[in-house]
């Protein structure tokens, strides 16, 4: 008989309908198990999609590095010597390490009395002065809404240009107006804007991209009077290149460059972005995993269940195998049927589950979206194909085995002591 027979599946509608109740709760199991891992899988997919947005936001094979007190004596320096990152430096990396994609030195600019430093007519406020190279907006990523970032001539040539964020064009600008092309007066010198930025982040490091005025390196050297002192720099590797292999090596050259111990690690500080994408990579592979171990541990409980369930109905029906049993039904057709009812079961109970959890939270989702719900920790929840089409696969599997059992049992029933049997 095979498992597609008209007449098998009219059996197991049957039987299901003379005990509506146990039926329903038995699915309930089911449903609820798969309807569960569902949403807990949605939900760290919207936690991920939101962590990975920031992250996205700037290249995670890059790290940050800066000078620090060393803390070993070396050459005759004692412990606890300051020093500075300088051009020369940066000359020497772009010589000598062929596995950097691209190099941005960086420096701060400070006002001179630590209040308002931008002044245009009888607008003033106090905002961050960065000094940049153009490689920098290819390692953090910022939106030019208005003009363009600086270039190799703005620093070749010394310019006096400006790009500022959003937050300072509204501060002093009227609504409306364009900046490009207009002065601010940044501590004592005008410089020309050349463009307006907006972060691209969602974090608190949009609201300090998006309040920041950006010069040219060359510039704010000579305008704050630093010399060649270079305050940190933004590097990232080549494709194929790990950036905690590059900064070791990067680290190593600065160490020789200044005298300092190959084994004082502390007198070079880092950020190490790869390092911590991965952390945060491994840590969500975690939370899924934790995700699918609870949720596999309710379909369980709902397969138990489900075998329980089908171990009474072959005991309730023992006259009725005895019977088929006689009349000369194989053991395969025997089991074929107890496990075709318990598949049937927990497949039917839990495509619901999977519908209702899916459609839960396209309608969360679409909320979301419609009443432009901000949130830097859930965004976009959703399954992918892959993650349902296993749910159902474990449906599946979960009820042949829910079957086995009972169809083991019912296999082993004796016609002549079913046909005796007073059920």
């Amino acid at each position: 008989m095979s498992i597609i027979d008209r007449d098998r599946w009219q059996e197991i509608f049957v039987a299901l309908k003379q005990n509506k109740l146990r039926t329903f709760f038995t699915a309930f199991g089911i449903f609820w198990g798969i309807f569960m891992l569902v949403i807990m899988l949605g939900s760290g997919s919207g936690l991920e999609n939101a962590t990975k947005r920031d992250w996205n936001s700037m290249a995670t094979n890059s790290f940050f590095m800066w000078t620090q007190r060393t803390t070993v004596p070396y050459k005759g320096f004692p412990r606890g010597r300051a020093f500075n990152f300088n051009n020369d430096d940066t000359k020497a990396l772009k010589q000598n390490i062929e596995e950097i994609e691209y190099i941005a030195p960086r420096m701060r600019g400070f006002s001179r009395n630590n209040s308002n430093n931008v002044i245009r007519g009888d607008r003033t406020a106090g905002f961050e002065i960065m000094g940049d190279y153009p490689e920098y907006n290819l390692i953090e990523p910022l939106n030019i809404i208005h003009g363009r970032f600086i270039n190799k001539i703005d620093l070749e040539e010394k310019r006096k240009v400006a790009v500022i964020g959003r937050r300072v064009m509204e501060e002093m600008f009227e609504p409306g107006e364009n900046p490009v092309g207009e002065y601010l007066q940044i501590n004592g010198v005008y410089f020309k804007v050349v463009g307006v930025a907006s972060s691209i982040k969602r974090d608190q490091r949009a609201e300090e991209e998006n309040t920041r005025i950006s010069v040219p390196f060359t510039t704010l050297q000579r305008t704050y009077n630093y010399g060649d002192i270079v305050g940190f720099y933004c590097i990232t590797a080549k494709e194929g290149t790990p950036a905690s292999m590059l900064e070791q090596k990067v680290k190593t050259i600065m160490k020789e460059r200044h005298k300092i111990h190959p084994a004082d690690n502390r007198a070079i500080g880092s950020f190490n972005v790869e390092e911590e994408y991965r952390k945060f990579s491994m840590l969500f592979t975690g939370i899924n995993g934790l995700i699918w171990i609870v949720g596999i541990g309710t379909l369980l409980a709902g397969m138990i269940g489900v075998s329980n369930i089908m171990l009474i109905v072959v005991k309730e029906r023992t006259k009725e195998i005895g019977v088929r049993r006689a009349v000369g039904a194989t053991p395969l057709n025997i089991t074929t049927q107890i496990i075709a009812e318990s598949v049937f079961l927990t497949t039917f109970a839990g495509y619901f589950g999977l519908v209702i959890g899916v459609g839960l939270l396209e309608l969360v989702n679409y909320a979301l979206i419609t009443f432009k719900v901000e949130s830097d920790m859930f965004i976009n929840p959703g399954v992918d194909f892959n993650k349902a089409v296993s749910a159902l696969a474990i449906l599946v599997v979960a009820g042949i085995v829910a079957g086995l059992m009972p169809a083991r049992r019912a296999v082993r029933i004796k016609p002549v002591e079913a046909l005796h049997d007073g059920n």
